[in-house]
């Protein structure tokens, strides 16, 4: 069996890991290995990226608080951060409902375990719907395809439905009721919108839960991936022997270089939690 760090908790980017790389899930999440490797090259440009990103995120959630733009616009410095912002305040998305809950917790029991999420917003009409909003700065915009496959798409309405009831006044979410939108800093305009069914939520649950009891299953055969284009862009390729030098930032997959791991900035007190 698979000895997980004490409270550990698994979110959508933990799963991603796994899945993409057994090997990186272990090196990560169990073995908690610091690795002093940059992702992409050149490393300040990556690191520049990454913290406008961050940035970015702030402004929003700082703006849906109810900070005035023309306030938030005077603390912008860097022309990538004020080309997103412009684009947010000029073509974010459209048509959500009224209730705003930004960078919200929400957290489920799932195999033993938790399963945690962070999410950017969730716009809700109690009663009617809610739509999830995420915010991507990657500078390649990803195919639907891509984005379909990604556990972010899966985990993040599936655990809205089972623990976002709160924020819909006390009742449940149907899953019919739940839309995921990805909304791209650098792509206004084009979104990508995921409708949510009953059939996709057990699916999704039979999935999230197969996989839990897959990894906790394990001993320590946590193989490494057979995709190599994937270690070009792990910080434990050196480690792995599968490189020395990080991949160009300009070759660094959409799907990838968008998920920056917010998600995994979890204010504990925040959580919304069902009870074991």
């Amino acid at each position: 069996m698979t000895a997980l760090p004490s409270g550990f908790r698994f979110s959508q980017a933990a799963l991603q890991d796994y899945v993409d790389c057994p090997r990186r899930f272990h090196l990560r999440y169990v073995r908690q290995v610091a690795w002093p490797a940059v992702t992409a090259t050149p490393a300040a440009e990556w690191e520049r990226h990454l913290a406008n990103g961050a940035a970015f995120h702030r402004l929003v959630q700082q703006h849906l608080l109810g900070i005035p733009a023309e306030r938030l616009s005077h603390t912008i410095a860097d022309d990538d951060l004020r080309r997103w912002w412009r684009n947010y305040l000029t073509g974010g998305p459209r048509g959500l409902p009224e209730t705003r809950y930004p960078e919200t917790v929400l957290s489920a029991p799932l195999g033993g375990y938790r399963l945690v999420a962070k999410y950017d917003l969730v716009a809700v009409a109690a009663g009617e719907r809610a739509v999830i909003v995420d915010w991507k700065t990657a500078r390649r915009r990803p195919r639907r395809e891509h984005l379909a496959r990604r556990l972010q798409t899966r985990v993040y309405p599936y655990l809205l439905v089972r623990a976002g009831a709160h924020l819909g006044g006390g009742q449940p979410f149907a899953p019919e009721q739940v839309e995921m939108v990805y909304w791209f800093a650098d792509f206004p305009g084009q979104e990508e919108r995921f409708a949510y069914d009953e059939e996709r939520y057990l699916a999704d649950e039979a999935y999230l839960a197969d996989l839990v009891q897959e990894i906790t299953a394990r001993a320590d055969d946590f193989p490494l991936t057979e995709e190599t284009a994937r270690c070009r862009h792990c910080p434990y390729r050196s480690l792995c022997r599968r490189g020395e030098r990080a991949g160009p930032f300009a070759e660094l997959a959409a799907e990838v270089e968008g998920e920056t791991d917010f998600d995994l900035i979890l204010d504990i007190e925040q959580i919304a939690e069902l009870a074991f």
